[in-house]
């Protein structure tokens, strides 16, 4: 379901050619380098990288950042990591020097399947030649990082691990950690929530909604607080729906002034080729305006012209 797709008739050195003339003499061709790269699947442009180096013996990455400034450089240098690299880069970024951007932590480690999560952990370590688990442990610290280091993990239950004794059981246990108990038990949150395959968890939600009386999101909002609660939030949105997740963080990230340019690329890049067409679907229906209106509206330049190749079109 994505709006990005492998380029017909592709040809590694071609690109990497038309790339290198674009960016050859004085300025550079950037409606040809934006064209050429929005155009392609990740894939493909690991090809062109290769391509490029052996071809022209240079870095195709490096010379982009050289060509090009600000966000637009950013968003084409992010198209051109594989998704791992991606992540990882963002998750160095988010840890490096004073403060930590916790919201990226958050929305990386909450939404990304068993194998993404994986594949960041090699990307990390290959990248960096760090630990990542290591690093997000000197960096973070109480329950909020007990849960993403069991979100590290990547241990999640496949969909098809649901039992019906086990449902009623979690919503219980769920429901003793928090509302029936003076002070809170977060390690069953952090337990159940974080083992838990998708479709049982659903079915969790639905059974404490009927034990309870109240939706298991505003018992986390009562029991829990700060960056876990904020995390706990995240993983049960991504539960019932990871397109409306990221849906609400695009709008987010582009509602009121200014706007949150980190987040909208690297949600932008980061699902292109995974459920774009879904989440611009949520965005409709959710926000009453697509999601190519809101970043025609809220962005400008090349940076707006990549965007909008990226979304893949206006659901109007």
């Amino acid at each position: 379901r994505g709006s990005v797709k492998d380029f017909p008739g592709f040809d590694a050195s071609q690109d990497a050619e038309a790339l290198y003339n674009a960016m050859k003499g004085f300025g550079s061709d950037k409606e040809a380098i934006l064209d050429l790269i929005t155009s392609r699947s990740n894939k493909q442009r690991v090809e062109i990288c290769q391509a490029y180096k052996s071809l022209y013996g240079k870095d195709l990455i490096a010379d982009l950042k050289y060509e090009l400034t600000g966000k637009f450089e950013r968003l084409i240098v992010s198209l051109m990591r594989p998704p791992a690299y991606s992540d990882a880069k963002e998750i160095k970024d988010a840890i490096a020097g004073i403060g930590t951007d916790e919201k990226c932590l958050i929305e990386i480690l909450a939404s990304r399947t068993n194998q993404e999560i994986h594949n960041l952990v090699a990307a990390y370590k290959d990248a960096y030649e760090r630990d990542l688990e290591a690093d997000i442990v000197g960096d973070t610290s109480g329950h909020f990082k007990k849960m993403l280091v069991v979100l590290l993990q990547g241990t999640r239950e496949e969909d098809d691990v649901v039992s019906e004794d086990l449902v009623e059981q979690d919503a219980k246990d769920l429901l003793e950690a928090g509302e029936l108990k003076w002070g809170t038990d977060e390690a069953q949150f952090i337990y159940i929530l974080g083992r838990r395959s998708k479709q049982h968890l659903r079915l969790v939600f639905d059974e404490y909604l009927k034990i309870s009386g109240k939706p298991i999101e505003r018992s986390i909002r009562g029991e829990l607080s700060g960056d876990f609660e904020k995390l706990m939030l995240a993983v049960v949105k991504c539960v019932r729906s990871t397109a409306e997740y990221f849906a609400e963080r695009l709008y987010k990230a582009m509602k009121g002034l200014g706007t949150r340019d980190n987040t909208l690329i690297r949600i932008m890049v980061s699902r292109s080729e995974i459920d774009m067409l879904d989440i611009r679907e949520v965005f409709r229906t959710k926000y009453e305006k697509s999601l190519y209106n809101m970043i025609k509206e809220d962005t400008s330049g090349e940076y707006k012209k990549a965007l909008l190749k990226l979304c893949g079109g206006d659901d109007e």
